[in-house]
């Protein structure tokens, strides 16, 4: 399998878009190191992976510290969404989404890459966004966020090719997770309307693709930036948008 013998460190692991990079990527042979905040999730997905689970608030600096090092595959996935228009947005909401989306990521690089480079070899995946490439109303924190870790990317790919590391942002449209699905429930609150009408009127107004992602697709991707076929793959985003960026 393409991972025998590594060792993956996946955060916000224990559902959504990272519960499926956990399990692809031991799928491929990896041990998985679950991180999440929700620790009866986390716990969940290590074990039905093999893996190892660790409760853990990216938030704060200092519970990172306990992490493991030795990684090969660190995918960077744990996000939060808060929508305000910038001049309500809550400033505490706005510095803890940069402390989970951009902070943490860099701290993990910089916590897991000497090993890497030691081993010569290593894949740094960053679950971004669409709206990494694009800019939405309302998403002031979440837009920053995914921006800056588009530059931190690109910046770990340029100081990795000389030791065989390589790192990409993956750019989903929107996926069928708990935080999207809570995010058109409260549309459909807000305007009164139907959850279908949400996502075929607001949510699906700009991929030329009229359906929501699935995490395995997006896991799909992770995987593939992992393996035997993508080492010349580095400091690229990687759309899977429906074509929303296109337009």
């Amino acid at each position: 399998m393409d991972l025998d013998d590594r060792t993956a460190l996946v955060t916000g692991g224990g559902a959504g878009i990272g519960a499926a990079c956990a399990r692809e990527l031991a799928a491929a042979g990896a041990v998985v190191h679950v991180v999440d905040r929700d620790g009866e999730s986390a716990r969940a997905v290590a074990a039905e992976i093999g893996g190892h689970a660790h409760v853990t608030d990216l938030a704060v600096a200092d519970q990172l510290h306990g992490l493991p090092r030795e990684v090969d595959v660190l995918v960077n996935n744990a996000g939060m969404q808060h929508i305000a228009p910038v001049h309500e947005f809550d400033p505490d909401t706005f510095v803890r989404m940069q402390q989970v989306m951009v902070t943490a990521p860099f701290l993990l690089a910089r916590h897991c890459l000497p090993h890497m480079y030691r081993r010569g070899w290593g894949r740094v995946v960053n679950i971004s966004s669409v709206h990494g490439l694009r800019a939405s109303t309302g998403k002031s924190a979440y837009v920053a966020a995914k921006h800056g870790l588009e530059g931190l990317s690109k910046t770990i790919a340029l100081e990795g090719a000389a030791h065989g590391v390589t790192s990409n942002c993956v750019n989903p449209g929107y996926v069928d997770t708990a935080l999207v699905r809570d995010q058109i429930a409260d549309q459909a609150a807000a305007h009164g309307t139907d959850p279908a009408d949400v996502v075929e009127r607001v949510l699906l107004t700009r991929p030329a693709i009229k359906r929501l992602i699935e995490p395995r697709e997006v896991a799909a991707a992770v995987r593939w930036l992992c393996g035997p076929h993508s080492g010349y793959v580095s400091g690229a985003s990687l759309a899977l948008d429906g074509a929303w960026s296109s337009s």
